[in-house]
This record gives structure tokens, C-alpha cells and sequence, in this order.
């Protein structure tokens, strides 16, 4: 077989570099150092921040069926260099963001003479690795069987992760869908529910000396998407391929690339604090744009009926409520939910749009992704699967003025899924429709990618929070622990800000939410996502207090910057976010007792600002919220208290 090099990966690190042995990068600021070494035809990286470990020696390599990249291994060169760029992107935790990294790319050659680079970039947090492989001689395709891609963490390291499912389970054998319960400060050895390992991202604590934050970017139709097996303590974590249950049965659960080619980045977010954690771009960093927006997407707020008034609500009376509700509030659209096409109607759908429309809304609609990979019944079905149905569909919703859809229920991650779902994106930017997908996977980097993908769910959702009281009781719990991990890496549909205190359509039936109303407010701004839920029912109007209905108003859904301020994962967090000039500080708890803070926010310093917050809550009742007027010390601090399951907002 005939071999080369490309040019650009044969020139050395100035001052030179071994071809065996040890090589390491560190970070701009010098504080982060991944070092790569050989042993016994092995390749293996560590992780160091500030002199400490964060990852022990962890391999490296992949098995394909052209070679075994994992075993037999012999370095064969190693470059150096610099990337510094700097983008704009619209609806995540920053519009502007300036990447600098330090990149090592080492060239490995295996037993049968086949060669892989393996490019490591490492930011001043964040270390970003995948690997290419070029041409192999006439070999102009391979098919990725496995990875020896490991995690290993130090041993007293705790876990904030959530188990993959096993396929075809759960709801119409809708599962994987990313939609299990987290766990909290649980130690590496505890099995995962399913024996199936754990989904991206992954969040650990090591010891007293730092947070690493685990997860995957890039990936599109051309890899399958991954998660991690369960931890072993010789090897750690290991990146696991889809089940072969995974969409009914149906597709391959290796990846097949072209060559050249790439796999993913895996990303490493590390750092002493929760500040670089929940702060962290690499998700963005190092993928690009897949095509250019076809038009200006308008980020926004949106009513939705189902959350709270389900199935029965997909009917023309009670949408055109939500639209009045959407028009009322200043809100830019109304999602009509599943099983519009029989219990509205096309023909309806089309005079419900122009009707939105009169009022300053525009819809957004609900489609059912199969196919063939489960038995979800909602309809609009097949008409997402396939592009001769996705194209005439998209063509009439242009037309009727739609502006959005929401695809549910896929079949797991096989590389034809996640096809799909770059199939699906990329058709609706041609007829200006944004996208929001549920019932799917974890978005890995797609907020750059592909510039009119909005949200993903990927969560167990607010949808729980009406289905039964037990996931009542666990919001606090998910809404503090998501911006260290799932809403860290990408954006997230909650699916509402839920203002009716009691779940049922006349607010007087079902189980009580265990949330304040600040708590719910504050939400908004914690839960990241450029066209945000605003579950508000109609009742609302007339029984929130003024001020309430008057912030839910205005509340931001594209952020400017994101920073830090306090927080513990699943206890308690507090953000500071700035849309244009305007900062939104806003804090959630789930702990049992009040928690009085004194928050350090310099960016709002010796201002006048407004508290939302809530009033001591009587046994059994939820509290009251309040408004009032303070100042921030000229030190930037402030003191609140957050009561138990409740918020704070500061503007």
C-alpha cells in the first residue's frame, strides 16, 4: 500500500521533537497541559491543571475495518501551531466569541503502515481532540468499528451523569431519547441503570482540585453519535458506539467515513471552579458553519397549549387562545402541537397562520420524525423522513407563513439518524424555517453548524413536571444542575416556564408545582435557548400579579455574555447574563432551607436595580412573590436569599 504525508503535519515543533516517546501542549495561559506519550504500540493523553491531575493516562485510537488504530502504534511526526479566530454567532450563552489555542498534531503509523493524525487543541480551559485519516493508497473509504477513546478520571473523582437507555423502551418504544434521570456526586464505580453507560455531556468533581465536564462536537451525518460506557478502574470511561437495537433494528451501528476525513472533537472542559464549566464554547470553538442562513432568523418567545392542557387542545378554538395569549404578552409564536393535521386540518392550519399573523404571531409546527423506528402515533407523520415528503412539506409552510418546526420522537444515534437530522436542518433553512428537535439527541456543536437549528430537548423535561408529581418535586433539582452539564454544552428546550401553580387547565386540579414563581421567571433566563417556552395558560392574565406578567413581557431569549457567579450543581445556581446593555442576574434553588448569598456582580456596580425574589412561604403553600427597589455596593455585591425551591432575578 502506498503512503504519504500532507505537508503541513511533518513540520516539527520549533526547537524540535522527538519521534517517540513524550509530547505535551499546554495552554495559552500556560495552566492547562495535555501531554501525549507511546507505550507498547499504545498512544495515551493526561490532563493537568495548575500541576494537578484531572485525567490519568487515558488511550487513545480506533479500530476500523482497513486497521487496527489502537494497538501497534509508532509515532511518526509531530506539529505545532497557533489557531486565533474570532466569530459571531446568534442564540447561545455569547455572540461573540474569540478562540486562541495551542495545536499538537502527531502522526501515528500503525502495524500494517496505515497512518493517523491525532490534532489536539487546548484552550485556556477547554481541550478539544479527534482524529483524521487521510487517503490510505487506492483505500478511499473506511468504516469505524469501535473506539479506544478513554476517559480516566482520578478515582475519587464524583459523577453528574445520566445513564443511555436501553433502545426501543419506555413510552411507543421511543427510547434513547436522553431523557433519564440524572445522578449527583455518585462515585465512578456505581453501574449505570441500564448497563448501557452514560450519555454526553458528563460532569465530574475532582476531589477538592477542579471540575472537568466531558462531551462531544461536530458530529454530523458523517459519524455516529456516541456516549460513554461504563467506568472501568484500570481504563476509566471508554467512548461507546449505538446499540444495535437503536431504530427498531434497522442500520449499522459503526460509522463509515470517506477519506480524507474526521472523526468528532471530544471536549474536556476543565478548571478549579464551576466558572469554566458553565462559561465554556468548545462546544462552538472548533466546528463551522455548515451553509449560510437563507434569511435573518428571529429569536423569540413562544405560548404553547400541550404542556399544560395537552392533547385535547390541539383543536382551532383553543390554538386561536394562544395566539390572543402570544399577541397579549408581545410574543413572536405559538407552537401548535402534535395532531394537528386531524384534529385541526391543513386547510384550518392555513387560516389559523393568517389569523396569527393579523395579531403579530407566527406558528410554529409539530411533526412526528418517522419512519419506521417506533410507534409514536401523534401525526403529522412521514413527512419529515424522507426528502421528497420533508421539501413539498416545508414549500406549503413557507407559503401559509409558517416560521418553525418541532420534530419528534427519533430512533437513537446510528450515523443514518444523525443524518437525518442534518437532512432536516438543512432542508428547512432553504424554505426560512428554524428548528427545534424533542424526543432525540444530545446537539453536538449544531447552534453554529447549522444556523437555523434553534434547540434540542434532550432532557427529561417540564413535560414531567405535569405528568406526575414526583418529577414535580425534582425540578429544582434539574434546573440546578443543567447549566453545569447538559445546557453547558448545548442549547436546551425545557419546555416552559410553567406559571399555573397547579397542574391542570382551570389551575385548581392535579398536583401542586414545587416551584415559586420567581423560581419559574428565573428559569427563563438560566435555561438557554434562543426561542424559549413561556408555558403562560390564559388564566394567567387575570391572576399573576402585574409585575410578573409585566417582566414575563420582556424577558431576553439571546445573550450577548454569560457569566459565573455561584452555584453547586443540583443545589443551587446563580448566572449573570447580558442582552445588549441590559444584565439579567437570576439564581434558582433546590435546597430545603433558605440560602442567603452575597453575590459579587461588577458588572452592575453602584447601580439601582429591581429584586424579584419571594417572600417566606407559609407550611405547605408556595410563596409570594415580591419587587423591590435596591442598589448595588459600589464593590459589586449584593446580598439575597433564595428560599427553598425558589428564585431571585436581578435587573
Amino acid at each position: 500500500m502506498r503512503h504519504f504525508f500532507p505537508t503541513v503535519m511533518l513540520l516539527f515543533a520549533a526547537g524540535g521533537c522527538a519521534l517517540a516517546g513524550v509530547n505535551s501542549v499546554s495552554s495559552p495561559d500556560g495552566r492547562l497541559v495535555v501531554t501525549v506519550e507511546d507505550d507498547g504500540g499504545r498512544a495515551y493523553y493526561s490532563v493537568k491543571y495548575d500541576g494537578k491531575q484531572m485525567l490519568g493516562r487515558s488511550q487513545l485510537g480506533l479500530k476500523a475495518n482497513i486497521g487496527d488504530f489502537s494497538t501497534g502504534l509508532r509515532e511518526r511526526a509531530v506539529s505545532k501551531k497557533q489557531t486565533d479566530t474570532t466569530y459571531t454567532m446568534r442564540g447561545t450563552k455569547a455572540s461573540t466569541v474569540r478562540y486562541v489555542a495551542n495545536q499538537m498534531g502527531i502522526i501515528y503509523e500503525n502495524a500494517k503502515k496505515d497512518l493517523m493524525t491525532v490534532t489536539f487543541n487546548v484552550s485556556d480551559n477547554d481541550v478539544a481532540f479527534r482524529y483524521t485519516f487521510h487517503q490510505q493508497g487506492e483505500t478511499a473509504c473506511m468504516v469505524v468499528e469501535s473506539e479506544a477513546t478513554a476517559f480516566n478520571l482520578p478515582q475519587q473523582a464524583t459523577a453528574f451523569i445520566s445513564p443511555q437507555s436501553d433502545p426501543m423502551i419506555g413510552w411507543k418504544r421511543t427510547k434513547p431519547s436522553y431523557e433519564e434521570v440524572y445522578s449527583a456526586d455518585a462515585p465512578l464505580t456505581a453501574k449505570s441503570q441500564y448497563g448501557e453507560g452514560y450519555v454526553f455531556p458528563a460532569l465530574f468533581r475532582v476531589g477538592g482540585d477542579g471540575w472537568v465536564l466531558i462531551s462531544e462536537t461536530g458530529t454530523n451525518g458523517g459519524y455516529v453519535g456516541c456516549h460513554l460506557s461504563d467506568y472501568d478502574p484500570q481504563t476509566g470511561y471508554t467512548v461507546a458506539f449505538p446499540m444495535a437495537g437503536e431504530a427498531n433494528g434497522f442500520g449499522s451501528t459503526t460509522a463509515a467515513m470517506a477519506l480524507p476525513g474526521s472523526t468528532p472533537w471530544r471536549t474536556i472542559t476543565v478548571g478549579a471552579t464551576l466558572e469554566p464549566i458553565v462559561e465554556t464554547t468548545v462546544a462552538y470553538d472548533v466546528v463551522k458553519p455548515q451553509y449560510e442562513p437563507s434569511e435573518q432568523y428571529k429569536p423569540g418567545r413562544y405560548t404553547w397549549s400541550w404542556l399544560v392542557w395537552q392533547d385535547k387542545a390541539t383543536n382551532y378554538a383553543d390554538q386561536v387562545k394562544f395566539i390572543d395569549l402570544a399577541a397579549e404578552m408581545g410574543y413572536e409564536y405559538t407552537l401548535v402541537d402534535g395532531l394537528w393535521d386531524k384534529q385541526i386540518g391543513r386547510q384550518k392550519i392555513e387560516e389559523l397562520s393568517r389569523y396569527a399573523q393579523s395579531k403579530g404571531v407566527h406558528l410554529l409546527l409539530w411533526y412526528n420524525s418517522n419512519g419506521a423506528q417506533n410507534d409514536a402515533p401523534q401525526g403529522p407523520k412521514n413527512c419529515m423522513n424522507t426528502s421528497v415528503a420533508r421539501k413539498r412539506e416545508m414549500a406549503w409552510m413557507k407559503k401559509i407563513g409558517v416560521k418553525g418546526i418541532k420534530v419528534d420522537f427519533f430512533g437513537g444515534d446510528k450515523q443514518h439518524t444523525m443524518q437525518l437530522y442534518e437532512d432536516i436542518l438543512s432542508d428547512a433553512n432553504d424554505y426560512g424555517l428554524q428548528v427545534i428537535f424533542h424526543g432525540c439527541t444530545l446537539p453536538r456543536g449544531w447552534e453554529r453548524m447549522y444556523p437555523n437549528f434553534v434547540a434540542s430537548e434532550a432532557v427529561l423535561a417540564s413535560e414531567n413536571v405535569i405528568f406526575s408529581e414526583t418529577h414535580a418535586k425534582r425540578e429544582p433539582f434539574d434546573l440546578t444542575l443543567h447549566p453545569f452539564c447538559r445546557n453547558a454544552v448545548a442549547s436546551m428546550d425545557w419546555g416552559g416556564t410553567i406559571m399555573n401553580r397547579r397542574m391542570s387547565r382551570d389551575n385548581k386540579k392535579g398536583h401542586s408545582r414545587h416551584t415559586s414563581d420567581v423560581f419559574e421567571m428565573a428559569a427563563a433566563v438560566v435555561t438557554q435557548s434562543s426561542v424559549q417556552c413561556i408555558a403562560m395558560q390564559p388564566n394567567n392574565l387575570a391572576e399573576l400579579p402585574q409585575f410578573e406578567t409585566e417582566w414575563l413581557r420582556g424577558v431576553a431569549t439571546t445573550w450577548d455574555e454569560t457569566q459565573f457567579v455561584d452555584g453547586y450543581p443540583g443545589r443551587y445556581v446563580v448566572l449573570a447574563r447580558r442582552s445588549g446593555d441590559r444584565w439579567y442576574v437570576a439564581g434558582l434553588s433546590a435546597e430545603a432551607e433558605a440560602k442567603t448569598l452575597t453575590l459579587s456582580l461588577p458588572m452592575i456596580a453602584g447601580r439601582q436595580v429591581t429584586v424579584y425574589s419571594d417572600k417566606k412561604a407559609k407550611d405547605g403553600q408556595l410563596p409570594d412573590a415580591q419587587m423591590d427597589t435596591r442598589r448595588v455596593g459600589k464593590d459589586g455585591k449584593l446580598k439575597v436569599t433564595l428560599q427553598p425551591n425558589g428564585g431571585v432575578i436581578v435587573m
